[in-house]
């Protein structure tokens, strides 16, 4: 009886919207010819250690199948793993657009090489968002130890999706922002109640400027540097909400609490998916 031939593949460590090894979000990228069963997936993300590891199949070609898991479970979209895979498969097969056939659809990322530095832009789905349950909002606000009054009322609360659901909150400071001690075991649950995969709390500093933390306890992560998914799912409720002008560009700083400082750059077009772009490195 023929055996099964041995999967071939390679682990990458790269760190997304950095420039810096010690900036940005680290990723794992798991490249094979065949995508293992989801429990060894798991397993490896779990082993890896980062906030999500990305899993592609197959090891060549502009058509590649990829699945994220955290250290905890299956993840349906992963911003900063999606720019990590881009630059790790362009390293191998060259600048262009590669198309990702993830879970919530498929996701085209295109790899550029400036100055040496290859960056990665993906088109999110279209997106959408929904206002935020008032009983999800207390929940929230309560595991956080904010306020209502800590909200900006410029931007409302809402319900925000690119691939996946994040609860987007405005704080009305830097300060606010800057201070952030939460319950990790109250907010999870909530979190896991709604369906949400982080919770985006932003500072907007000008008209095209935002700072960005992400609570991720539903992953198994305090807190997220670069959230890519989160990034688009905010392009697309402020076009919406017309709380920016489009076609435009905003910049997302994040992770600088964290000591990981990460740029997230967003083109917001006047209709379809996100386009999300960064630097990402090997670490």
């Amino acid at each position: 009886m023929p055996t099964k031939a041995a999967t071939t593949s390679t682990l990458h460590r790269l760190t997304a919207f950095s420039t810096n090894p010690d900036g940005g979000n680290p990723a794992g990228v798991w490249v094979g010819d065949a995508l293992p069963d989801p429990a060894t997936m798991q397993r490896i993300a779990a082993d890896v250690g980062y906030s999500e590891t990305a899993f592609v199949s197959p090891a060549t070609g502009f058509d590649r199948v990829v699945r994220y898991y955290s250290p905890e479970a299956e993840v349906s979209f992963c911003g900063h793993a999606t720019i990590a895979t881009g630059v790790a498969i362009g390293e191998a097969g060259g600048d262009g657009t590669y198309r990702l056939a993830t879970l919530v659809g498929e996701i085209p990322v295109t790899v550029r090489t400036h100055d040496g530095i290859r960056q990665a832009s993906l088109t999110s789905v279209d997106p959408t968002h929904t206002p935020t349950p008032d009983a999800l909002l207390t929940g929230v606000l309560g595991a956080l130890g904010w306020s209502r009054n800590d909200l900006d009322s410029s931007i409302p609360p809402a319900r925000a999706y690119a691939g996946a659901w994040h609860l987007v909150l405005a704080a009305t400071s830097a300060e606010r922002l800057a201070d952030l001690d939460y319950d990790f075991a109250t907010l999870k649950a909530t979190m896991l109640d709604d369906g949400l995969t982080t919770i985006q709390l932003i500072w907007r500093e000008g008209p095209a400027l935002f700072h960005s933390r992400n609570p991720f306890p539903v992953g198994g992560v305090v807190e997220d540097p670069a959230t890519g998914a989160a990034a688009a799912a905010l392009g697309g409720y402020l076009r919406a909400a017309e709380l920016v002008s489009v076609p435009g560009r905003i910049v997302i700083r994040q992770g600088e609490a964290m000591g990981r400082p990460s740029r997230l750059t967003v083109d917001i077009p006047a209709e379809g998916g996100i386009v999300v772009t960064g630097a990402a490195v090997r670490i």
